[in-house]
């Protein structure tokens, strides 16, 4: 015979907890990747230009570790896998007298 604990209660799935895609997933990831190594462009050509124009050190200082760093940053992000979505909760019952999940009985453990 099998035991039912009063205290589990049946896991609910429902179609708001399902993950993205897994394709939107990675044309997010690859998005964000690419608008990353956009900006390390941007500041590596910006420390040129700025060096080239005579723009004080600290500056051109600051777009150069931008430069450097901002790969790093990317794959690291790119990398860390999917994101994880709030799922939908159902509220508990009020008071003991609802009526149980269609289905459920607990005398066969379902």
């Amino acid at each position: 015979m099998v035991k039912v604990n009063p205290r589990r209660r049946p896991e609910i799935h429902t179609v708001t907890d399902a993950p993205r895609p897994m394709s939107e997933d990675i044309g997010h990831r690859q998005r964000r990747y690419l608008m990353s190594m956009a900006i390390r462009t941007g500041c590596f050509v910006g420390a040129v230009v700025a060096g080239m124009a005579g723009a004080p050190l600290w500056c051109v200082g600051i777009l150069v570790v931008g430069a450097l760093f901002l790969p790093y940053v990317a794959v690291i992000v790119a990398n860390g896998g999917r994101e994880p979505t709030a799922s939908a909760r159902f509220a508990e019952p009020v008071s003991p007298q609802h009526k149980p999940i269609s289905g459920q009985r607990p005398e066969i453990g379902s």
